[in-house]
């Protein structure tokens, strides 16, 4: 009986050395639901008011309806960077966030992308991987901006 190796997975994703710094790309789009408010509140258990109740938010929000949880915006965005393929098999790491802001609220039927800007990238002690500094922000439909951040990504580099 004769064995055939299964042939790797090509990766599609970006290594540390393809980035550039300056480079901007854009994700997919995503419309959010209220199943999606919904079932984030079942799953983290953060039924406030302000992502449950329609009477409240027609009474005490600006958008008069339910919003979405900003780190649910912020999980669906980072789904979106991967469905573009850029961390498809190279992504080792999210590092770290700073200066996450909410700025607008996302609330059902708004549609969201994510744009991301490399802002610096450094090598690591190990030579199989670097640090690529992002800027992300995740915008609207009418390419408002709804939250930002900046996000520090540990990638694969390509083995010389």
């Amino acid at each position: 009986m004769t064995t055939t190796a299964i042939p790797p997975v090509p990766v599609r994703g970006k290594y540390f050395d393809d980035f550039q710094i300056g480079d901007e790309c854009s994700t997919p789009c995503r419309t959010i639901t209220s199943t999606d408010i919904v079932n984030f509140a079942c799953l983290t258990g953060d039924f406030n008011e302000v992502h449950t109740n329609f009477e409240y938010c027609k009474k005490n929000t600006a958008s008069g309806e339910p919003i979405a949880h900003g780190p649910l915006v912020y999980a669906m965005s980072a789904g979106l960077q991967y469905a573009s393929g850029v961390n498809d098999g190279t992504l080792l790491a999210l590092l770290q966030i700073d200066g996450w802001r909410m700025i607008a609220p996302v609330v059902h039927g708004d549609t969201i992308r994510m744009i991301t800007r490399i802002l610096e990238k450094k090598e690591s002690s190990k030579p199989d991987r670097g640090v690529v500094t992002l800027k992300r922000t995740i915008v609207n439909q009418r390419n408002e901006t709804v939250q930002e951040m900046q996000a520090k990504l540990l990638y694969r580099r390509r083995v010389q």
